[in-house]
């Protein structure tokens, strides 16, 4: 069996399987075998009943307290015990199984595994496993049940048979990898990496088996990043950008001084648009410290040269925004520069007008969202495009727009805080400006880490600032097996809240399974105050800019990396009022208090990025969802940064970048099209 081998060739997947596995785009034995867990159950240590945590799966063990009940009716039985160890009392209950009564009546000692909960204030464990004395929990302790990703009428178990077959099957003989480099840098042969990563034995073959397979997915992404990074040294500038006097008088008159970051930014980017080369440049700055005004800049310089610009935003909601703020702007100095907009739920009759006085050249400046490379649009002369991190803009996307006239300068903006030793890997194709000043007059973030107790706390502080026109946003906890179950997760959330919050208050709900019509319907009330409260899972990360919004509640808060609950708290502070956030943690480990300090005591996404590597273990992997930063396969950025390292240094010794082995890398021919 090869790796291109169809997927509907494994023993038990017909036709109608094959189209369920399609949906998560696993078309190939290749796709399935890296498809790897999102996390793992593990089964750990016993822990006393008076350090159980809230919403997690934990292990406790002591003796049966009291007598078995069962109450409730014929389609909902539920049976109820109490254990007792040294540090406290837990309630326990299994749902539609009776027939414990007669088994736990004797009493005696037990170990029990299942999700605390809480229940009117009381933690209670919910439907645990049962392990007897002599039934070997021992056994069972430090072993990892893989979890993937999974969609409707997809199990567990299915995806784990397919991975075990395919893997059964599969020539893991070949390493890709020379032994040399495998050797020095200490990593796993790929066979037992493959086989380790779904079905590690303990931790420690988890532990090997990952740090393999990131430093090959991280190698791959190396090498093809210095590939564009030649191809774009060698283009020649087709669009040289003079300055002109019209934005000096347009800087000078606006309503704010601009920092000496952005005044450094500015003056690099004209000296690139202006060079021998096109420019590809990165411009990484904090949530706030205004990138945007610093692109307006490049845009307008560009359409007084008489050519085009385009900028690129990740949702219609953020470019009409932009659209709006920019053709302001322009009218309030009277700069003649036509400004349109094409997004891609513009009528058929719509588009055709906007395509028209972009090809004719009467529209200088472009804002939309993938419509600008989608579709009939063709420009006259595009000089600049100017994207964000969320566009992945590559080989691809260049060549799309050189067919629609010219090699442009891009410019990318992204507010990800990454410690600049790891941007310069990670951006290595670009040229990188970092703005590290926040304007004078922004009001910072007024913080709070807090438990699960200060909820209803909580509520009534958002209510007061509704009560004074101010919005709020909830980040509704995660869920991981599911996008179904994530999608019910905030529906049931924001149901709970609209009863709590009464009917003069909207709340409304956003999470990954809408359509993308929805969501920016949804935005676009959000950002008129026709909904005051916005339950929502990450997606709400970029896309949205609403200055009126005051108030980020996240909820779960220990399950995120630091860098993403910055770029979530992100979401508030945008306007002239005081905003606050709020991270609700039902932990109770000294890490994890300790990581969220930094967050309650610090603004500064690149001091917080830097702490962030800092306090990461191997353990974090169990417990943290990925930063999704770049949208590597496995691995991330935060967590695997001396393995990011270690593959850069790799890359630095490959003298002969056409080497054979090179070739054979996976994802080599298409890591540089889907790379920013």
């Amino acid at each position: 069996m090869i790796e291109k081998t169809d997927i509907g060739e494994l023993k038990g997947i017909g036709e109608k399987t094959r189209k369920i596995f399609q949906k998560i785009n696993i078309t190939t034995v290749g796709d399935l075998i890296r498809y790897y867990p999102r996390r793992y159950d593990v089964y750990e240590e016993a822990v006393p009943i008076s350090e159980l945590e809230e919403e997690k799966v934990q292990t406790v063990s002591g003796t049966i307290f009291g007598r078995v009940q069962v109450t409730g009716n014929k389609n909902m039985q539920i049976t109820t015990i109490q254990v007792k160890d040294t540090s406290g009392i837990l309630k326990v209950i299994w749902f539609r199984m009776p027939f414990l009564r007669t088994t736990l009546s004797g009493g005696g000692w037990i170990t029990l595994r299942g999700k605390v909960v809480n229940k009117k204030g009381c933690l209670t464990m919910e439907h645990p496993e049962i392990f007897y004395p002599g039934s070997k929990y021992e056994e069972k302790k430090d072993t990892l049940q893989p979890i993937y990703g999974l969609t409707s009428g997809l199990t567990n178990n299915m995806v784990m048979k397919a991975v075990k077959q395919a893997l059964d099957g599969l020539d893991l003989t070949k390493d890709i990898l020379p032994y040399e480099l495998r050797i020095k840098y200490g990593l796993a042969e790929y066979h037992y990496a493959v086989r380790g990563i779904h079905f590690p034995e303990d931790k420690e073959v988890f532990y090997h088996a990952r740090e393999r397979l990131v430093f090959e997915e991280f190698l791959e992404f190396i090498l093809s990043l210095r590939k564009l990074k030649e191809k774009n040294e060698k283009l020649p500038n087709e669009y040289v950008i003079e300055p002109k006097k019209e934005v000096s008088e347009f800087i000078a008159n606006l309503p704010y001084e601009l920092t000496g970051a952005q005044k450094r930014v500015w003056r690099e980017i004209s000296d690139d648009m202006a060079s021998d080369t096109a420019m590809s440049r990165l411009i990484q700055g904090d949530v706030g410290s205004g990138k945007t005004i610093v692109a307006v800049l490049a845009l307008l310089t560009v359409a007084l040269n008489g050519y085009q610009a385009a900028m690129m935003a990740p949702t219609e909601v953020l470019a009409r925004q932009h659209y709006e703020s920019i053709t302001r702007m322009f009218e309030k100095q009277n700069i003649p520069v036509k400004v349109e907009l094409l997004t891609g739920s513009m009528t058929a009759k719509e588009k055709r007008k906007t395509y028209d006085r972009i090809e004719c050249g009467l529209a200088k400046i472009i804002i939309g969202t993938h419509a600008l490379i989608q579709g009939a649009v063709s420009y006259d002369n595009l000089a600049l495009v100017v994207t964000d991190e969320q566009h992945r803009f590559g080989v691809k996307q260049r060549e799309t727009f050189a067919r629609k006239g010219g090699e442009p300068h891009v410019l990318v903006m992204s507010a990800t805080p990454i410690p600049r030793t790891l941007a310069i890997i990670l951006y290595g194709d670009l040229d990188i400006s970092v703005m590290d000043e926040l304007p004078a007059n922004r009001l910072p973030i007024k913080n709070c880490v807090v438990d699960t107790g200060y909820r209803k706390t909580a509520y009534s502080f958002m209510k007061k600032q509704i009560a004074q026109g101010r919005q709020c946003y909830v980040i509704c906890p995660m869920v991981e097996d599911s996008e179904n179950l994530e999608a019910e997760n905030v529906i049931d959330y924001a149901n709970v809240l609209q009863q709590e919050m009464g009917n003069e208050i909207v709340v409304s709900y956003l999470h990954g399974k809408m359509k993308q019509t929805e969501k920016d319907d949804i935005m676009d009330r959000f950002g008129k105050n026709e909904i005051q409260i916005l339950v929502s899972t990450t997606v709400i990360e970029v896309g949205i800019d609403v200055p009126n919004a005051t108030v980020m509640m996240i909820e779960n808060a220990e399950r995120f990396g630091l860098a993403q609950l910055h770029q979530l708290r992100g979401r508030v502070g945008r306007g002239r009022y005081q905003s606050y956030c709020i991270f609700m943690s039902s932990s109770k480990s000294k890490e994890t208090k300790e990581r969220l300090e930094i967050l309650n005591r610090s603004n500064d996404g690149f001091k917080i990025a830097s702490e962030d590597l800092r306090l990461r273990g191997p353990g974090d992997l169990f417990g943290i969802r990925q930063s999704g930063l770049m949208n590597f396969r496995l691995g991330d950025v935060y967590q695997d940064a001396k393995v990011l390292q270690m593959a850069n240094e790799a890359a630095n010794e490959i003298t002969d970048i056409d080497a054979e082995w090179v070739k054979n890398l996976p994802n080599y021919e298409n890591t540089s099209s889907v790379i920013i």
